[in-house]
């Protein structure tokens, strides 16, 4: 049996230990519960997630090239039959026609 200091100390060791254990668990709790919050706040934001970022931007450069590909077709063929491409126009102009109204 322990007397004295011995038995204080035991004791001030088996309640730190409980303490810690205590702590931990009050810190999974807290994590899980800002996990939970967090992923609400995220599911409302409406907010895409990075896979489906990353397979939309790969669509827009392969359409983007492809693009390219047939602009540069189309001027070869309308070259070989001697046809005067439009101009295109230009970035304001562009904006403002998207802009416009249009008629019904």
């Amino acid at each position: 049996m322990n007397t004295g200091p011995n038995r204080i100390f035991d004791e001030f060791a088996k309640l730190m230990t409980d303490a810690a254990g205590a702590a931990q668990g009050v810190r999974r709790e807290v994590e899980t519960a800002f996990k939970s919050q967090a992923e609400k706040m995220l599911n409302g934001m409406d907010v895409v997630q990075r896979e489906e970022f990353d397979a939309m931007r790969d669509m827009a450069v392969k359409a983007r090239a492809e693009n390219k590909k047939l602009e540069a077709r189309i001027a070869a063929l309308e070259a070989r039959l001697g046809v005067d491409a439009p101009p295109k126009p230009s970035a304001a102009a562009a904006k403002k026609a998207s802009r416009a109204p249009t008629q019904k």
